[in-house]
């Protein structure tokens, strides 16, 4: 049994995934905020399967909801994305080997805490995942990054301008770490975009998906 539970989508297409894509979402939240991804993304992906996991502790600051690591103290928050690593390591893993998936058939989607924690795992990888959609994040764990680079999981990163959660020169400055350790990546900054998802961002996403899976 995968080692986090929470929503799923079976492929559009039927039969066997070809593909697999686990949707990491944001602090106080839980899968079912993002599994309706998939819902948008699968009639362009007919042969992935959508995993959308709860994080593995209860939000920390709120009755309701789960959170990945607790945000507090902000200054020691690299040290916990580091610790839920394995933890999503082995969600990826699990899923993929009952599928008969290697990871370059395995990409992740990650939304603000969960494009955090996505933005540590990838690179630190063996073997490199087929791609990384990273949405109103940042990389709090940079500084290690150059030494801990073990694959060149390629990103696309998105960041609405007016975010005003996480600014998005979060992700203009992530993109520049990833760039500088060989690792393939394209960021996007969208006009007029708060701290979310939009229509613009989830045709980019799309498109690099199919790119990285061969959709």
């Amino acid at each position: 049994m995968p080692t986090l539970t929470g929503p799923h989508r079976d492929p559009r297409a039927g039969g066997k995934p070809t593909s697999l894509v686990v949707l990491l979402h944001g602090i106080g939240s839980d899968g079912n905020d993002l599994i309706g991804l998939a819902d948008l993304l699968a009639p362009g992906l007919p042969g992935a399967a959508f995993h959308a996991p709860n994080a593995p502790a209860r939000f920390s600051e709120a009755p309701f909801g789960y959170q990945w690591y607790a945000r507090q103290p902000w200054e020691s928050r690299g040290e916990r994305v580091a610790a839920v690593a394995p933890v999503v390591n082995a969600f990826v893993d699990e899923l993929a080997s009952g599928y008969g998936l290697g990871p370059e058939r395995c990409a992740l989607v990650g939304f603000s805490q969960g494009c955090i924690v996505s933005l540590h795992v990838a690179p630190r990888r063996e073997a490199a995942l087929a791609g990384v959609v990273g949405f109103s994040g940042a990389m709090t764990t940079g500084d290690s990054l150059a030494a801990e680079v073990r694959s060149k999981t390629p990103f696309l990163l998105v960041h609405g301008e007016q975010d005003q959660v996480l600014g998005c020169e979060e992700t203009t400055a992530a993109a520049a770490r990833l760039a500088e350790v060989g690792v393939p990546v394209e960021a996007h900054i969208l006009p007029g975009l708060g701290h979310s998802i939009n229509q613009e961002g989830l045709a980019l996403a799309l498109a690099f998906l199919q790119r990285v899976l061969g959709a």
